[in-house]
């Protein structure tokens, strides 16, 4: 491309900006070219320019006086176009601020590595870059990396069908009514084995006092034994044999009940195998406790609440010799009972299921011990075994019977001796205390036929009671009496009148 051709371009890309000017000369020359001073060389409007002269282009008005730069063309620097020097200057302008924000991002940067701070990407380095989507391979066009089928928030590529796929709860979109009927369910951990200890222990302990097997497995079925279904027989056993025969009782009984419900036998099974295991430190605190696991064994197998081949699992494997006392009791109570179902009395009658008639033979022959020995702790002992408050009324109607139709001073010393010491305890609360006098208050006349001195006796005994603060006032006041013989003159022909 000529020199003159690239003017004429020149001259059109400016032509909307241009403005008519004339040019002065004598020179004479053909092109459009913006020369200052050619001689010859006429302007755009035609005139004819000597040499002297300045032939003028097109030149915007006043862009003289503002002194404006120029533009080099293909005949010489011609001057900026208002338009093109505002986008140059806003080009410098973005320039330079873009320096400016690479310089500080620099200086930020340097500072965080003073401070100790781990050391950010660089802008323009490659770390930069690390979340950039279009490729860097240097092919391609430029487009998003998988086709458009990745990124945050893409479902995947255009025309793909995906199968069904389960709703996910913690799924954002997750709704909860459209999925239908929800069911709830309550979950429940499983007990770690000091979990079960403080719940079961205290579930025990209360059915000592009330008996009811079913409020028992209500409580437990209420909580996740899982694998420590075999803690349950074996922590009730092991309470029991601290417990009176009563509780033993009741123990059997309740393992009885849980089998099929809440355990199974192989779980009553794995209970007294770990208690046969551990018997030489059960033995520390209860000694007979060889011969108790025995009767145990023995009481669930009548009751099928072990398996019956369960002895048969020892026979020449056990090496300790506590352990082998407890299953040859077990045999041998079996051995016994073996045409009976239940070995019910295997822990005897206890407390208020035993007979009236047993529970007095019990007391009387209590109290004759007593007379005999003298021993005070070996008769409360005695009396406690008996497992019957509720009966002790006639521990003393017995004593106060007992010492009316006795003889001599001793025993009248030892039964208040005795009842002061059961008063002191507690075992015999105000309640019995009372109840036994007045029976035998109301009793009188007819002990009297037996006893002609009965009235004088049961005075003494009962002041002597209230002096060592056995019996109330009340109850002393309440002590009848015999009225005295009056005796009528000699004209009444010796009658006795009452």
């Amino acid at each position: 491309m000529s020199a003159a051709s690239a003017a004429e371009l020149g001259a059109a890309d400016r032509a909307p900006f241009a403005t008519a000017s004339t040019g002065t000369g004598t020179g004479t020359g053909t092109g459009p070219g913006p020369n200052r001073g050619g001689a010859g060389a006429p302007g755009p409007g035609g005139a004819r320019g000597d040499g002297a002269g300045a032939a003028q282009g097109p030149c915007p008005a006043g862009a003289e006086e503002d002194g404006a730069e120029e533009l080099p063309g293909a005949g010489g620097a011609l001057p900026w176009a208002p338009r093109e020097k505002q986008l140059h200057e806003a080009r410098l302008r973005a320039k330079a601020k873009r320096r400016l924000r690479r310089a500080s991002s620099r200086d930020s940067a340097r500072e965080s590595l003073s401070e100790g701070a781990e050391p950010g990407p660089e802008p323009g380095s490659p770390k930069g870059r690390a979340h950039d989507r279009k490729s860097r391979m240097g092919k391609g066009r430029g487009l998003p990396k998988k086709g458009g089928a990745g990124g945050k928030g893409v479902w995947g590529a255009p025309g793909v069908v995906y199968g069904y796929q389960e709703p996910d709860a913690r799924d954002p979109n997750y709704d909860e009514v459209a999925q239908g009927d929800t069911v709830y369910a309550t979950v429940v951990p499983e007990l770690e084995e000091d979990e079960l200890e403080k719940n079961v222990q205290p579930m025990v302990l209360e059915y000592f006092e009330h008996g009811d097997t079913s409020e028992v497995m209500a409580l437990l079925r209420g909580l996740n034994l899982g694998s420590q279904k075999h803690a349950v027989p074996s922590l009730a056993v092991a309470l029991a044999l601290e417990g009176k025969a009563s509780h033993r009782e009741l123990t059997s009984r309740l393992l009885s009940d849980l089998v099929g419900r809440v355990v199974s036998p192989e779980d009553i099974a794995w209970a007294f195998d770990k208690m046969l295991q551990d018997l030489p430190d059960l033995i520390l605190d209860t000694p007979e406790a060889p011969q108790m696991l025995g009767q145990f064994i023995a009481r669930a197998v009548a009751d099928h609440a072990l398996p019956l081949d369960f002895l048969e699992r020892y026979k020449g494997r056990v090496d300790c010799e506590h352990a082998r006392a407890a299953l040859d009791r077990a045999a041998v109570l079996l051995r016994i009972k073996r045409d009976v179902n239940r070995l019910d009395n295997v822990w005897g009658v206890g407390g208020g299921q035993r007979p009236v008639k047993h529970l007095v033979k019990e007391m009387n022959l209590l109290l004759r011990e007593y007379l005999l020995s003298g021993e005070v702790s070996e008769a409360e002992r005695c009396l406690r075994a008996l497992e019957v408050p509720h009966f002790h009324h006639e521990l003393v109607y017995e004593a106060v019977v007992m010492v009316l139709e006795g003889s001599g001073d001793a025993p009248v010393t030892m039964m208040v001796t005795l009842l002061k010491v059961l008063w002191e305890t507690g075992l015999v609360t105000l309640d019995q205390m009372n109840r036994g006098f007045q029976r035998v208050y109301a009793e009188l006349g007819d002990i009297s036929l037996d006893v002609p001195l009965a009235h004088g006796l049961l005075e003494r005994l009962v002041e002597l009671c209230f002096q060592r603060g056995i019996i109330t006032r009340a109850l002393r006041d309440a002590c009848p009496a015999r009225g005295r013989k009056r005796f009528v003159s000699e004209g009444d022909g010796g009658q006795v009148k009452q």
